[in-house]
């Protein structure tokens, strides 16, 4: 320990003797190892840290399995016989998303919210704040209305006090007594933050009680103590069966799928930032590299020092320990400002990209993180010291004595043109990762999602209590609020929504076709995406009429049924057939519908339209044709989309003064750009290609100044062979061809070695790229003429100083 305290004391010493040389390394090693903190902290909060719950690798989600989907939303029916038949969970909740509208409380408010039953919060193991959770007898139909209320919420609009307990909150003109607070931030179950929760088993609406219907509700479990996932699986599929003896129309040929929460909540992102972990790692390689040059340009000017200490008997490892303890310092040092660098970027990534992560909340420099930094910086200055500590270690002594100090060696020039045609292979690699992302963006820039985006906006619309009544009353309020809305100067285009909006959400309709018999069973059925939507739909979104007509305003709930569909629905169900005319029997709603129209192809999945590539025929129904039935359900989740003449941001103001002017109870809220959806489609992808491109300038720059630093070392080494050449008859242009072609060679083996190696790596980028192969040769060309240029350039400086050079100054300093 105190031989080591000496070298640490000694080489601070070292540094502060050559600040410059400290400071250049330092700051290099600070890029490398903040870009591997700022990843990792990435990598640690979405995959490596454990859900925020009690025993969370116990907690697995469930779907329903059908022959359309592998992960289906559930049927509440078919959740209770789960819960009730299973022997390896000890708890099984259900859930689904439900907005209200929050009145009694001074203005209308659209408070957004969860249905629930009464295990969730006791199988996350998640205590209330205040009051307690639902008990079961309270998830029943008939039980009296209570509701949860998130802390955000008590505190925001009821100060934090006590007597929220026992309160009555009028949602959806329903009084709930309000018994508990509980938290909201539950972003791995719902699209945001919840205000509201109630008990999920008092809704008694048919279609939600119905076997065959989902209602986008999801499930989740725990596992008991001691059971395994591969034993929950078994058990559950010992379930399904059951279940498709007994209830054959619904669940034959079904099952159960079951998902840990967390790879769940993850999704396909683990792979993408692993991937970016590797590349960033070549980031850090690349730093070490240029300290380990430095480190071997600076032993030259201390080869006598070192010469002097091996006389007197200072032993080679003795030499490297202290070495290396200097390099090690150097790391740490590095690691310290990497640290605030990565904390400073990584808020910006997540503010710049917030929608790419998944537990972007749990991203932050922990305990984990700080080692890791740690453990970096430490292996980084070993990296980077051992050869230069290897090389300075073993001194000629007579010659390096004899010299004076000068200490070149054709070895060291060896091993700092490795070190650049490494830098230049890794560049090369991290280059071509980003200029395939680029592409890949480029290339889904260029999709058409099927309608024009530009100047749309959607949002979401609450009714007045008042208008909820009945049906009927529900067709005139749509009727007449879209009317309204129309009228708004500027407004050229508005519809109501009935369904998902394309790019978020879905909603699948079962059909078949006429003439054709009814499938047995609800799997058998054919499945599309349905939108129920208002005869201006079509101008709102900008989707393109291919033949025969759209909705009009004749097309009411007395009218006969008609439906529109898409090209790949006509392709899918009809071909080499006219589908004008012809007819479709729609499973869940009932009835029979004319197809009177076709329209164009919208990407709902995204502008990759990769994620459900056997789910992408579409049709379109009149909202007001919707049965009696279903309104009420469809009235609770209504939606806008509306065309303007300019950007949709300033109409913001004016459409919610319309709708206040038409019914002071009613809520508009959530307004969203459709660009600002479609841009989100492809959020994954412009994450990765934004890191990937920061990782290769960073890169990029770090090889210049490598081969820039080596060639103006090996330039100054041979200033004495320049002076004699030049006296000689050598031509100033013969310098500057010796010198470049020095400094090119170097870059053109590790361009070699790069594309060798870019090759085969880009292979796992091959889910992450679109319309663009891996091994591409655009961009390998061009990244490869990209890093010679810039290697030419970095070489041309020390070139024009070899140029320079006088004959009689150089010989008379010899």
């Amino acid at each position: 320990m105190g031989t080591f305290l000496q070298d640490l004391k000694y080489g601070a010493r070292m540094l502060m003797k050559n600040p410059v040389f400290a400071l250049i390394a330092i700051l290099t090693l600070a890029l490398g190892i903040g870009a591997n903190t700022a990843l990792f902290s990435v990598v640690n909060g979405v995959i490596l840290n454990p859900l925020p719950f009690t025993n969370p690798q116990q907690l697995v989600s469930l779907y329903w399995k059908t022959p359309q989907f592998e992960q289906a939303s559930i049927t509440f029916p078919n959740f209770l016989d789960w819960q009730k038949d299973n022997h390896t969970f000890s708890a099984m909740s259900a859930y689904r998303e439900q907005d209200f509208i929050l009145t009694g409380a001074g203005e209308p408010e659209r408070l957004h919210g969860q249905q629930i039953s009464a295990e969730f919060f006791l199988s996350l193991g998640i205590e209330p704040v205040l009051g307690r959770t639902f008990r079961p007898e309270e998830d029943q139909v008939g039980a009296a209305p209570v509701a949860l209320v998130s802390e955000a919420l008590w505190k925001s609009k009821y100060g934090g006090s006590h007597t929220i307990l026992g309160k009555n909150l009028t949602l959806n003109d329903t009084a709930y007594t309000v018994i508990g607070v509980v938290t909201g931030r539950l972003p791995m179950f719902g699209s945001q933050a919840m205000d509201v929760y109630v008990p999920i088993g008092q809704w008694n609406d048919p279609t939600f009680r119905d076997r065959k219907i989902g209602m986008g509700t999801q499930g989740f479990g725990r596992l008991k103590p001691g059971v395994t996932f591969e034993q929950a699986q078994a058990d559950m599929k010992t379930v399904a069966r059951d279940l498709s003896a007994a209830y054959p129309e619904a669940d034959e040929n079904t099952g159960i799928a079951l998902v840990p929460l967390k790879k769940d909540i993850v999704g396909d992102i683990e792979g993408t930032l692993f991937v970016l972990l590797g590349a960033v790692g070549f980031v850090l390689l690349i730093a070490c590299a240029n300290v380990a040059n430095l480190l071997l340009v600076r032993s030259s000017g201390r080869a006598r020092e070192f010469a002097i200490r091996a006389a007197l008997g200072a032993s080679q490892a003795r030499v490297i320990c202290q070495l290396l303890t200097e390099s090690v310092l150097l790391g740490v040092c590095g690691g310290l400002i990497g640290l605030a660098l990565a904390k400073w970027g990584t808020q910006a990534v997540l503010a710049a990209l917030p929608e790419a992560l998944p537990r972007a909340d749990a991203i932050h420099l922990d305990g984990r993180v700080l080692f890791f930094t740690f453990a970096v910086s430490i292996l980084a200055g070993i990296i980077f010291g051992v050869a230069p500590a290897i090389r300075t270690a073993r001194p000629k002594l007579a010659e390096t004595l004899r010299e004076g100090g000068r200490g070149s060696s054709g070895a060291r020039h060896t091993t700092q043109r490795l070190f650049v045609v490494v830098e230049m292979a890794l560049s090369l690699v991290l280059l071509v990762g980003a200029g395939l992302m680029i592409r890949s963006l480029s290339a889904l820039h260029n999709v058409n999602p099927g309608f024009n985006p530009q100047n749309v906006t959607t949002f979401g619309m609450g009714l007045s209590p008042a208008r909820l009544t009945t049906p009927a009353t529900i067709r005139q309020a749509l009727r007449a609020a879209t009317e309204n809305f129309e009228s708004v100067p500027g407004v050229q285009a508005a519809s109501a929504m009935g369904g998902s909006l394309p790019m978020q959400g879905d909603s699948e309709m079962p059909f078949w076709r006429e003439g054709q018999p009814k499938p047995a069973t609800q799997a058998e059925m054919n499945l599309a995406l349905w939108y129920p939507v208002q005869p201006d739909y079509l101008k709102a979104m900008g989707i393109p009429l291919i033949r025969g007509r759209f909705f009009s305003a004749q097309d009411t709930e007395k009218s006969p049924m008609v439906v529109v569909i898409d090209q790949n629905f006509g392709r899918e169900n009809f071909p080499n057939e006219d589908p004008i005319g012809k007819r479709i029997n729609m499973g869940l709603i009932g009835g029979r519908a004319e197809i009177v129209g076709v329209v164009g192809h919208v990407k709902h999945w995204g502008l990759g339209d990769t994620a459900h590539q056997n789910l992408q025929s579409e049709y379109y129904m009149p909202l007001a044709q919707l049965p009696d039935q279903i309104f009420p359900l469809v009235a609770g989740g209504i939606g806008m989309v509306v065309r303007t003449s300019g950007n949709p941001d300033a109409f913001i103001g004016a459409i919610r003064n319309a709708s206040m002017q038409f019914d002071s109870k009613q809520v508009v809220y959530d307004f969203t750009p459709m660009e600002k959806i479609v841009s989100s489609s492809i959020a994954t992808q412009r994450f990765t290609m934004t890191l990937l491109g920061i990782f290769s300038g960073l890169a990029l720059i770090l090889s210049a100044v490598g081969i820039y630093g080596v060639i103006s070392y090996l330039v100054g080494q041979r200033t004495h062979e320049i002076g004699v050449r030049v006296a000689l008859g050598a031509q100033r242009n013969d310098i500057l061809g010796m010198v470049l072609g020095e400094g090119i060679r170097v870059a053109l083996v590790g361009v070699a070695i790069g594309i060798g190696a870019a090759l085969g790596l880009t292979r796992l980028m091959t889910k992450m790229v679109f319309g663009v192969h891996t091994a591409d040769p655009i961009t390998f060309v061009g990244v490869a003429i990209l890093l010679t240029f810039v290697s030419v350039a970095a070489c041309y400086i020390p070139a024009r100083m070899a140029m320079r050079v006088d004959p009689i100054v150089a010989l008379r300093h010899e």
